[in-house]
């Protein structure tokens, strides 16, 4: 059970952050239909690597964050503006996203290798896993679900790093199925990020009052 719980919560806590449609998964996606199943998963691979890199890297952050309550307060008081700015943007501000013909013409990838610097180059990219992972573990370390020792570090990084590559892994499995009945989403889809951060906006404000 040691073994197997910090595998689940680096599970649990991966999962919500990948599984929203987003720039990876959706071009892991498109890469499947477009090159083939086995260069889409080349790229997840690719993808994946860096997601652990990062969420290594963050999990270390927290670790010396979480010795300093004033450093916590301080990112969870920056946090909640970041949230409610976005839950503005997307709601009120933020434009439908339009599905041009265009799209549809990506540039043909011509090698397993490319596709899986493509897939480094845009996880490299994508900066959200850090904060994520910071905000996620010295949240739950709070609540004496989480440990910084290197066993339950390196256990909970290879779970969030086993379901970040399954959901990209169902993205390239499943979306030529899904794919007429994604309308609805795509056209709501910052309604759908707007109400996650709003949520979030509200589980933080409520903390802090707490603290206070």
């Amino acid at each position: 059970m040691d073994i197997i719980f910090p595998v689940l919560i680096g599970i649990l806590v991966a999962t919500p952050g990948i599984l929203l449609p987003g720039l990876i998964n959706m071009t892991a996606a498109k890469i499947s239909l477009r090159d083939g199943k086995s260069c889409a998963v080349v790229f997840a691979a690719g993808a994946t690597f860096i997601v652990l890199i990062q969420s290594y890297i963050a999990v270390s952050f927290a670790k010396f964050i979480s010795r300093r309550p004033d450093i916590i307060n301080l990112l969870e008081e920056v946090g909640l503006g970041i949230f409610v700015l976005l839950t503005v943007y997307f709601i009120f501000i933020a434009k439908k996203p339009q599905q041009k013909e265009d799209e549809d013409e990506p540039v043909k990838l011509r090698s397993r290798t490319s596709c899986f610097f493509l897939g480094v180059l845009l996880s490299v990219l994508n900066f959200f896993p850090i904060p994520y992972y910071v905000v996620m573990s010295v949240t739950l370390s709070a609540y004496k679900y989480f440990s910084f020792d290197n066993l339950f570090v390196f256990l909970f990084v290879m779970g969030a790093v086993s379901s970040t590559f399954g959901v990209f892994y169902l993205y390239i499995v499943f979306f030529k199925k899904l794919e007429n009945r994604s309308g609805f989403f795509m056209k709501n889809v910052n309604y759908f990020i707007g109400s996650v951060t709003g949520i979030v906006s509200v589980i933080t404000l409520i903390k802090l009052l707490r603290n206070m």
